[in-house]
């Protein structure tokens, strides 16, 4: 009679090693992302103080836009399409974590990786919109200051828009102080300890931060400088990750 050796049941630490190989690719991807996330932000700031479009007066924003097209345009593309890559750095931490403990992995993705989503279907970037331009080139071609009035009160509405403090940015900071907790519970096995109180303090300064975001904007600021850590941290964390997962796929 053939002897019965139970092999490795999921949860174990076995099990949670193997889930970890088939992931090497997302993890690397992940964490190039996440750091290319914040070069793609500074080189918005960049343009942004080479430019700064006024953040009052239709009138006098449409009019910027008219003389600074290029480089406006240029600006909203890099604050609007690099939130897809948090997405992808959510999504992968998830997946880490999730082989030590899920439910507050998952619960961290959801408020993480969701705002980031939700702001690509958002045509305001906080620092202007790329409708402005259409109604920038509708204001300088119009015929009479009447009409002309119609386009700066269109503009106004989205200016206002982006001067309004947004619940997508609490959640998004949650998401990350989530996450901290997240890595902190499962040890030092998968992300450094570090790593999670940086998660942890980003996230706690950001949901202050982001309600108090036209009261005490040094906050921001703060939070910003602290995020980018996060995210290039993260990033490295990641890369590290799927060195490892891909050499321990190599050796089994």
């Amino acid at each position: 009679m053939a002897s019965h050796r139970p092999g490795p049941q999921p949860g174990t630490a076995v099990a949670g090693a193997g889930d970890q190989h088939g992931w090497a690719l997302l993890y690397l991807v992940a964490g190039a992302s996440s750091i290319l996330f914040v070069f793609l932000l500074i080189a918005a700031l960049v343009l942004d103080f080479m430019a700064p479009p006024p953040v009052h007066g239709g009138a006098a924003t449409l009019g910027f836009i008219a003389s600074n097209k290029a480089g406006y345009v240029a600006e909203q593309i890099l604050w609007i399409l690099p939130n897809v890559l948090p997405v992808l750095v959510f999504t992968a931490l998830f997946v880490a974590l999730s082989t030590v403990r899920r439910s507050l992995p998952l619960i961290a993705l959801i408020f993480g990786a969701l705002p980031w989503a939700l702001l690509l279907a958002v045509p305001v970037s906080s620092r202007g919109s790329l409708n402005l331009v259409y109604l920038s080139d509708r204001f300088m071609a119009a015929g009479s200051e009447d009409e002309q009035r119609i386009y700066a009160t269109a503009a106004e509405a989205i200016i206002a828009e982006n001067n309004t403090p947004a619940i997508v940015g609490v959640l998004s900071a949650l998401g990350i102080l989530l996450m901290g907790l997240a890595m902190l519970r499962a040890g030092q096995a998968i992300f450094p300890r570090s790593l999670a109180w940086v998660g942890i303090a980003t996230g706690a300064l950001g949901v202050v931060s982001e309600v108090l975001r036209h009261a005490a904007p040094s906050f921001y600021w703060g939070y910003g400088i602290l995020l980018w850590v996060w995210f290039v941290a993260t990033g490295i964390a990641l890369i590290r990750l799927s060195r490892s997962a891909a050499l321990r796929l190599g050796g089994a």
